[in-house]
């Protein structure tokens, strides 16, 4: 799908810029063609300045946004997450983060939550980056507690499994 919607950019590299942002951020187009967060709208020129683009182009990629029926459903009702990585450790809560070696693979994320609960381990929240959108996809895996050695271990072994790090 994420494919699908780049291509629809594919003309326009600095729309391209702006598209990807939008979707990363989990930022919606309103009706009136403004980018807002819920009801927060983020001024175009911050947007512009972020991917290094002129405001016009942010507003250019709006209006194709809501002229186009797949686009505008999508950017109408994406919502962004509050993802724990980052705060974990402040939370004494643990974090994994898993590179598999094709995220594309079925099945990584049932493996993995598999393993953490033999190992006694609740996981508070769990994020995948969508292999279609992002180079370089990881799992992330935040846990109700530090991560202990013998769990990252037994991660290791699972075949669509190429790296583990622990925060």
């Amino acid at each position: 799908m994420w494919t699908k919607i780049i291509e629809k950019f594919s003309k326009f590299p600095a729309q391209e810029k702006v598209i990807r942002l939008l979707i990363e951020r989990g930022f919606q187009v309103n009706s009136k063609g403004k980018v807002v967060s819920g009801s927060i709208e983020i001024p175009h020129t911050q947007i512009a300045k972020e991917v290094g683009v002129d405001r016009r182009v942010v507003d250019a990629t709006a209006e194709l946004v809501l002229s186009d029926d797949v686009l505008k459903k999508v950017l109408q009702n994406i919502k962004s997450v509050a993802f724990l990585r980052d705060v974990a450790p402040a939370l004494d809560l643990g974090v994994i983060v898993i590179t598999p070696t094709d995220a594309r693979e079925k099945g990584i994320l049932g493996n993995v939550a598999t393993i953490v609960a033999k190992h006694g381990v609740s996981i508070r929240q769990a994020i995948t980056d969508d292999p279609y959108f992002t180079d370089d996809p990881k799992l992330t895996i935040i846990t109700d507690t530090k991560v202990p050695g013998t769990l990252v271990d037994a991660l290791m072994k699972i075949s669509s499994v190429k790296s583990v790090t622990v925060y």
